[in-house]
């Protein structure tokens, strides 16, 4: 791989990742400051046609899904999981507050060519809620578990959000077991670890202060349901249709069922805390510079966590990555761009198997 001329320590790099985590993060402060979508602004969104005009509008996202469930009992908890096709797996891993609904438009594009295999994780979508901190470690306990119980070889992982936290731990330790990696938002340098609060743009580092004071931060994602009601339909450039917004509000009715949803921010790695998550996302960053496994890396503009530039950066690093343009998207790219997400991973996906 020849190395990137895009120099990620310049200050060119450092203001243009900086400007545009702000921007996300302005959003998050607008959620949080004005209640956008709880006063009623988003229902009035949607009923809107952002498309008026186009000659060919864009394909449209359905918030039907083509799948159903299968359950498998893991750890004395009932996982629910897709599963189709015969093959190889692929094994689609959803994060913050979704669940294996999150593909339901991106795993199409892969039939054929493979076994199609979408868990939720615990806690979250169809699977059993079980009183647990719901941390990183006991998220990953399930996880590897159900690996194992499925008796998965030759894994291709395709990751998001926190999923990616565990599918790249999962390939750090077990890198015999992978055969590609796929990720997009994705909790990866350069942007995490943080080093501090301050560390992060200023918008952002108030956010994570916020959710994680425990008085605060139990109100705004326990109590108000935030994550679901502001952060998941603000991160999606596209107005969130009302029928795909039930989908995955269904997990989330009591405050009871929100704790692994306050969990989550509670992990992210800042400042050394906590020093368990800590050590694993830089093991992992780590093992991402070393690997010779295949590494497909799906960026949008403006992106949130994975905006261009961390493209420039992992392809001034990585050994074995391609980089793939989807288009424009936030957070939430698979509500956004999955036609252009699902045909990257069948395009990449064929060429392994040539």
């Amino acid at each position: 791989m020849t190395e990137s001329t895009f120099h990620t320590e310049s200050p060119l790099f450092y203001h243009s990742f900086k400007g545009r985590l702000i921007m996300k993060t302005r959003i998050i402060q607008l959620l949080t400051g004005l209640s956008v979508l709880l006063t009623g602004h988003g229902a009035l969104a949607q009923n809107e046609n952002p498309y008026a005009g186009f000659k060919v509008p864009p394909l449209d996202v359905s918030s039907e899904t083509p799948y159903s469930h299968e359950y498998v009992e893991i750890l004395g908890s009932k996982i629910a999981y897709i599963d189709v096709g015969e093959g190889d797996p692929i094994l689609f891993l959803h994060g913050q507050p979704t669940s294996s609904y999150l593909w339901r438009n991106v795993m199409p594009h892969l039939e054929g060519q493979a076994r199609l295999i979408a868990p939720d994780n615990i806690g979250f979508g169809k699977s059993d809620q079980p009183r647990l901190d719901y941390t990183f470690g006991d998220h990953y306990r399930y996880f590897e578990a159900f690996v194992n119980r499925l008796k998965l070889k030759n894994i291709t992982l395709v990751v998001h959000d926190w999923g990616s936290g565990l599918g790249l731990h999962y390939a750090a330790q077990n890198p015999d077991n992978v055969k590609a990696i796929v990720t997009m938002e994705s909790i990866v340098a350069p942007l995490i670890p943080a080093k501090s609060y301050d560390d992060m743009p200023a918008e952002l580092g108030n956010f994570f202060r916020t959710v994680r004071d425990p008085q605060k931060g139990r109100k705004l994602l326990i109590e108000d349901n935030f994550f679901v009601e502001g952060a998941l339909p603000g991160f999606i450039v596209r107005p969130l249709a009302e029928q795909a917004h039930n989908v995955y509000r269904a997990p989330f009715k009591t405050e009871q069922s929100r704790i692994q949803v306050n969990q989550w921010p509670n992990e992210m790695p800042i400042g050394g805390q906590p020093a368990a998550t800590d050590r694993i996302v830089r093991e992992y960053n780590a093992f991402l510079e070393n690997t010779n496994i295949p590494w497909l890396f799906l960026y949008a503009t403006p992106g949130a966590l994975n905006p261009p530039e961390a493209a420039e950066y992992w392809a001034a690093r990585a050994r074995n990555i391609e980089t793939v343009y989807i288009g424009h998207g936030l957070h939430y790219v698979q509500e956004d761009q999955p036609f252009a997400i699902g045909r990257a991973i069948a395009d990449f996906y064929r060429r392994l198997e040539q």
